[in-house]
């Protein structure tokens, strides 16, 4: 095997006008944050989403921790959100000194389960961080509904759902505080980078603030505050707005890439794959997923070890928070379990997903899988 036929996790597409809007960053000598792509990819972003603020952020990581300390939250206040997601969901809550409160995730869509969510709601719940997870959107109605019932507010991590929709809403659209995450594997990336988007005025004022060590108009060194340098650079901005142009195309290519990895694993019968479809979103397939049935006798680490050596790169699924060696330590979450969560994390697994993925390649990665699971 050579290194031309090993399959790596991500490819990226930088094929549009990203070289020519670099170039005018160059030429212009605006490469800081005070660049106008910033503000050009803040407009359009929010308004391809719905929302009337964008406050680009250095990544979607950090996006969480000024939306969490934007809304207010802090000891005392507890936020649900899903054990089954990334960890900077889970840090960010804990960081503001807040209470972290899990519910586990359903089996199917991968998402968290709405009905733990009503189970978990007390009278020191302020908040609940919804996580679309992979390529399918949380069912938003019942926690919108739980959030009026109960004047809970919604932070909605969209990390993964670029162009997604809901009932045909933007995902994004749903949170006080939404964000959004521009990692090299997300539809749309910066290389690093992140968005926060909302209705809210003020909220946008805050972080924009937090964002920027909150810094004061006239009196720049004298701070009330604490913030962050979080701030997106022009050339991070620059890339994102060539990226949102083919933004459609993106979700095309991905879900074309969906059927086909569909249409050759499904007769697979050691494999979960990923629902196409909820009775309200098509899949945009930010990443394949597999999960092994029950009868495999190995897990998903073994199955990623026996993969490599056909050539084909992959990533485990997320770890869950209750079992995060760090917030054990910190006594979190003792004798907590969820079952469907613990399972996704041991038997579930990602197969190369970037939009720079060929066809053939496609092909290949599905060979490899057949040998792996005859």
């Amino acid at each position: 095997m050579t290194v031309t036929d090993f399959v790596p996790v991500n490819q990226v597409l930088l094929d549009g006008n990203e070289k020519k809007y670099l170039n005018q960053c160059i030429d212009s000598g605006w490469i800081s944050s005070e660049g106008p792509f910033v503000r050009q990819f803040e407009e359009q972003f929010a308004d391809q989403v719905g929302r009337k603020h964008g406050i680009a952020v250095a990544n979607g990581s950090v996006a969480l921790d000024a939306a969490v300390v934007a809304l207010g939250l802090g000891k005392g206040d507890e936020v649900i959100l899903p054990t089954f997601t990334i960890i900077s969901c889970a840090a960010a809550v804990i960081r503001s000194g807040a209470t972290p409160v899990l519910v586990d995730n359903d089996p199917f869509t991968w998402n968290m389960d709405v009905e733990h969510v009503k189970q978990r709601i007390t009278p020191r719940t302020k908040a609940i961080m919804v996580v679309h997870i992979f390529g399918l959107p949380v069912d938003m109605d019942p926690i919108l509904d739980l959030a009026a019932k109960h004047g809970i507010r919604i932070i909605e991590d969209a990390a993964e759902m670029h162009g997604q929709t809901y009932k045909a809403r933007p995902c994004g659209s749903f949170g006080e505080v939404s964000t959004f995450s521009f990692y090299p594997n997300k539809h749309i990336t910066t290389g690093e980078g992140g968005m926060i988007v909302t209705d809210d005025p003020d909220l946008a004022e805050r972080c924009r603030s937090l964002r920027n060590l909150c810094f004061q108009p006239g009196k720049r060194f004298v701070h009330e505050q604490l913030g962050w340098n979080f701030r997106m650079s022009n050339l991070q901005a620059a890339v994102g707005v060539a990226q949102l142009e083919r933004l459609e195309g993106f979700l095309e290519r991905k879900r074309s890439m969906g059927k086909q990895y569909t249409e050759l694993l499904s007769n697979i019968p050691f494999l979960q794959l990923p629902l196409t479809s909820t009775v309200f979103a098509k899949n945009i397939y930010w990443v394949f997923g597999l999960v092994l049935n029950d009868d495999v006798a190995f897990n998903a680490e073994e199955a990623a070890r026996r993969l490599k050596i056909h050539g084909i790169d992959t990533r485990p699924f997320f770890w869950p928070m209750h079992e995060q060696p760090v917030f054990m330590k910190m006594g979190l979450f003792a004798g907590e379990s969820y079952p469907s969560s613990e399972r996704l994390g041991r038997r579930g697994f990602y197969l190369p997903s970037g939009l720079g993925l060929t066809s053939e390649q496609i092909t290949r990665v599905a060979d490899g899988v057949r040998a792996v699971f005859s």
